[in-house]
């Protein structure tokens, strides 16, 4: 059993160099450093490779029990922390599997019949995604509930609605917290929709060609719980599309994020004071001491262009390899593994901070009563009344404008003066004008009104679940 510490990497796999890799190119093309956090799926699905090699009958049943054995010690090792990682052995696979014969001998260099480092390195990278893929679509349904609970506490606490950033029409800011549930939601189907391309083996593929070895790569899958294989081994071994995929999901989630995060940082400045945040999430000034800033949905909006940035790495990565695996392959887990770290982390942040949200309801209905937001109902009230709409908006846009000359809002226009502009206003406008009833008004699928953000809170519930 060889016990010798390896020189350099070509000593890892190959006796075709006369010369040692250069110290600068071996950290150069190492990537060991990021890529151990494979390690748990690698042995994952060596084993599932040796099995199958057993089954076929290309593995004796003593090096089958030796390979279990030795991996059952490099887990425990890994998991403690004592695995010695070693740069000179370029990646988390070599690593490995020196170890591996450091420990059973030639058992562990028989591991790799019947497959490369590039069939090997696209089923750690699936079965590595395939997880994270899960924990952010837990989190992001956590999300989803904790701003279905924030809905339904606050179904009929108004607020303004805004278009351009000014106010435009009442709503609730129950109903404004379900368009945010809506957009994760989405996310949600997104994700469930990359997890099915991203669940198939490459292993098996080999290098790029395939195996003259007689093996059963749907056995793998199943053991694996793989859906399907790749069809194609050049594609199998090649193909990044699950990771851009992924990617250009995570981004949207990041998009919404950031969106909210906006809002949140309006919300919070006391021109709005329309919520407070946790003071755990947020910092002081080093100079100012009365500041309460927002800090966690400000880099939130920042770390957004982070995880923009790493999909088009990706996609820079892919656009002009030729088939079949390259070594620029490499490259594609640094920013993976950053957007997996970065989306689930401000997630988990998420999910608490909106749960803990302070909502300042009389600084919203305050500002619904400061734009004029029931003009639109004014108009809609008019053409019920027979006005052609185009008349009705002219007749309202002047009655605002007189509004807006004396400093006073429509509702406080007496019948009289309302009438001025139109003889067909009644005194049945007085309920029209009122926040509540504009809001209760729009009473249909998708609507602001109360019974309608309650109705939907129940259904995205359900469809959760």
């Amino acid at each position: 059993m060889s016990t010798n510490p390896v020189q350099n990497n070509s000593d890892a796999w190959s006796g075709r160099f006369s010369e040692p890799v250069d110290a600068l190119v071996q950290r150069y093309t190492a990537s060991v450093t990021f890529d151990k956090r494979l390690a748990l799926y690698d042995i994952e699905g060596s084993l599932a490779h040796a099995e199958m090699l057993h089954a076929q009958g290309i593995l004796t049943a003593a090096d089958y029990a030796d390979i279990r054995r030795g991996m059952a010690q490099i887990v425990a090792e890994i998991r403690e922390g004592h695995f010695a990682w070693r740069v000179a052995l370029e990646d988390v696979h070599m690593n490995i599997e020196w170890r591996l014969t450091e420990l059973i001998g030639d058992a562990g260099k028989r591991l790799h019949t019947g497959r490369s480092r590039n069939d090997q390195v696209a089923t750690d990278i699936r079965l590595y995604l395939r997880a994270e893929i899960d924990g952010i679509t837990r989190l992001l349904r956590s999300l989803c509930n904790v701003l279905l609970d924030v809905a339904e506490r606050h179904a009929a606490t108004i607020m303004p609605g805004f278009t351009h950033l000014q106010v435009a029409q009442p709503v609730t800011f129950g109903h404004h917290m379900l368009a945010y549930a809506e957009m994760f939601s989405r996310d949600i189907a997104r994700m469930a929709d990359c997890r099915v391309r991203v669940n198939r083996l490459p292993l098996g593929a080999a290098a790029l060609a395939g195996t003259t070895f007689a093996i059963d790569r749907e056995r793998v899958a199943r053991t694996l719980d793989f859906d399907g294989v790749c069809r194609n081994s050049l594609d199998a071994v090649s193909d990044r599309d699950f990771a851009i995929e992924f990617c250009a999901a995570a981004a949207l989630v990041m998009t919404h994020i950031s969106r909210l995060s906006e809002e949140l940082i309006l919300w919070m400045n006391p021109r709005f004071a329309f919520i407070d945040i946790p003071d755990r999430f947020c910092t002081g000034s080093s100079i100012m001491p009365q500041k309460k800033n927002p800090d966690v949905p400000e880099l939130a909006r920042g770390k957004t262009g982070r995880i923009n940035g790493n999909l088009m790495s990706l996609l820079t990565l892919m656009k002009g390899q030729p088939l079949a695996y390259n070594k620029d392959n490499q490259e594609d887990k640094e920013p993976l593994f950053d957007t997996v770290d970065t989306v689930s982390d401000t997630l988990r942040i998420f999910v608490d901070m909106m749960g803990a949200i302070t909502v300042r309801e009389k600084s919203m209905r305050q500002a619904a009563l400061e734009g004029y937001a029931t003009a639109t109902d004014l108009a809609d009230y008019l053409v019920k009344k027979g006005l052609p709409f185009r008349v009705a908006h002219e007749v309202v846009a002047k009655a605002v404008r007189a509004c807006v000359e004396r400093g006073c809002d429509l509702s406080d226009l007496t019948l009289g003066e309302m009438q001025e502009f139109s003889p067909l206003i009644e005194q049945d406008v007085m309920a029209v004008l009122t926040l509540e009833g504009s809001v209760c008004a729009r009473n249909h699928i998708g609507g602001a009104a109360p019974e309608q953000v309650l109705k939907a809170v129940a259904a995205m519930r359900k469809n959760l679940e």
